[in-house]
């Protein structure tokens, strides 16, 4: 059975150009050029719109002309949602102020997807491949407008799905990292290990980083050590293949 590597760039934006940098260098070097996703941001924090960077608008083109798939990653990032129950849980310990989608109506929800999409498709010439909230995390409103979105695809902690039919296309967790405190580099170093162990195991296997990891040079170490076991024994391919399985 051929076995596929998704690996993605989260938080593009440009705010994080010289980490995308990097991370797309040290990826490409690796699986041997352009095999993998960009998770664009339109407007990071309210601090960094797409719509006024030109010249990073053109980068997102080049990249997609070498092969890069491109998402749309929420709108703004940032969650300032007032949350409780489960929700509340999530928003606390999954992220930092970063579940945007978590918390917003459906009409909210959608507006900004359809706005992130006609902004990043106009950046780059063609279709986005789908739809990644930020965080991975999706609440009532959020899920009930990407159902209705047309987005080919989308993805969390666990599975990638078609948004308009609900099937499931792939299952299994990320793999990723996390660089805002010591504890969770410790663990996400460690969990990356184990990982590298048993890089053969499922059908699919999905591998995320983000700007923040190139501020910690042990988790670039522990990057490059699993996308190489990777890619060892798996073909790095794109998340549109999972359509056709």
């Amino acid at each position: 059975m051929d076995r596929l590597l998704l690996a993605s760039i989260h938080d593009v934006g440009p705010r994080s150009e010289a980490q995308v940098d990097r991370l797309a260098d040290l990826i490409g070097g690796i699986l041997g050029g352009a095999k993998f996703a960009m998770l664009v941001v339109p407007d990071h924090w309210g601090e960094a719109p797409l719509a006024q960077a030109p010249a990073f608008r053109a980068r997102l083109r080049g990249w997609a002309e070498q092969g890069v798939e491109m998402f749309v990653h929420g709108w703004y990032h940032r969650d300032v949602a007032a949350h409780s129950g489960l929700a509340a849980l999530k928003a606390r310990h999954m992220t930092a102020s970063e579940g945007e989608f978590l918390g917003l109506d459906r009409d909210e929800a959608a507006r900004r997807m359809a706005d992130g999409r006609a902004l990043i498709e106009d950046a780059i010439g063609r279709p986005v491949a789908g739809f990644i909230a930020p965080a991975w995390l999706y609440g009532p409103g959020a899920r009930a407008a990407l159902a209705a979105s047309g987005f080919a695809l989308a993805e969390d902690h666990l599975r990638v799905w078609q948004p308009g039919s609900g099937r499931v296309l792939a299952r299994g967790p990320v793999v990723t990292w996390a660089s805002r405190t010591r504890g969770r580099q410790l663990s996400s170093r460690a969990v990356a290990a184990a990982a590298r162990r048993v890089p053969g195991l499922g059908r699919v296997a999905r591998v995320a980083v983000h700007p923040g990891d190139t501020t910690v040079p042990a988790l670039m170490v522990s990057i490059a050590a699993t996308f190489s076991a990777y890619a060892r024994v798996r073909r790095a391919g794109r998340y549109a293949e999972l359509l056709a399985r």
